[in-house]
């Protein structure tokens, strides 16, 4: 792994036991699963590349605007789906027909496979990416080695 991905990977994992707070970004205080993503992004690029507007719950999903998708398509570098590396950042379908909007980063790869993510109820834990996990993953990237 390279030291770039062991950086993120780092800083993910310097977030776990943040308590779960819907919109908020703050390393041992509160975050969501958005919210880790911009704190590692801040860590690594300093400013975050431009401003999340307040959003509910339901976000996108009266209008069917997958917002996160277009977001992460013009900040991260898309990647295969098959194409696993620690340090990548998942994009989840929570429900089917529903907008993508749950985001992890790959902690392992292989027979043991993890992600870091902000779960509600939970706060920021690792997880097991189970076959249930996987079947939610709707597009995979990486961090961009500048910001874009």
């Amino acid at each position: 792994m390279s030291g770039f991905r062991d950086q993120i990977l780092s800083e993910a994992r310097s977030w776990i036991g943040t308590p779960y707070v819907h919109q908020s970004s703050v390393k041992g205080a509160g975050t969501d699963c958005l919210g880790l993503l911009r704190g590692v992004w801040r860590a690594h690029y300093g400013e975050e590349p431009e401003k999340v507007p307040p959003y509910t719950l339901d976000w996108s999903e009266v209008r069917q605007d997958e917002q996160l998708w277009s977001a992460a398509q013009r900040h991260l570098v898309a990647k295969p789906l098959r194409s696993e590396a620690p340090g990548d950042v998942l994009l989840f379908r929570m429900r089917a027909g529903a907008v993508a909007k749950h985001l992890g980063i790959v902690g392992r790869t292989g027979s043991d496979a993890s992600f870091i993510h902000a779960y509600s109820r939970f706060g920021v834990m690792e997880s097991a990416l189970s076959r249930p996990w996987r079947r939610r993953v709707v597009a995979r990237f990486e961090f961009p080695e500048e910001a874009r």
